[in-house]
């Protein structure tokens, strides 16, 4: 699948995002990338495994009065990884959306145990 078109299943698993959520959303960045990255290989260095996307910033419930002129939290989402292991666009658009909102979770200050309890993966 061609990038941009990887970037439209990315945009669509956002615009999938209840809209009470979306428009508490505030200084975040989605990038698109096909490859792990290397604060992704660090990642994974520590936990192994696969990783399709990662989450990186001052999450939502952790953001005080002083947390000003920042740059953009960022979540990234990474194309061939998810590309690999999904065997048709369906099951693909459904991976993208839920990598988006596990890492849309992390934002919100979500940890992995309670992120896997509401079925975030």
């Amino acid at each position: 699948m061609k990038l941009e078109e990887f970037e439209k299943l990315v945009e669509k698993a956002w615009e999938s995002i209840p809209e009470k959520f979306r428009e508490k959303v505030d200084n975040l960045l989605i990038l698109v990338k096909e490859e792990p990255d290397e604060i992704a290989r660090k990642l994974l260095k520590k936990r192994g495994g696969m990783i399709l996307g990662y989450y990186k910033g001052v999450p939502f419930n952790r953001r005080g009065v002083h947390y000003s002129l920042v740059p953009p939290d960022t979540v990234v989402i990474f194309k061939n990884p998810l590309e690999r292991i999904c065997s048709s666009k369906e099951e693909l658009e459904a991976k993208v959306k839920e990598v988006l909102l596990h890492e849309i979770g992390h934002y919100f200050g979500f940890g992995e145990e309670e992120l896997r309890r509401m079925g975030c993966g």
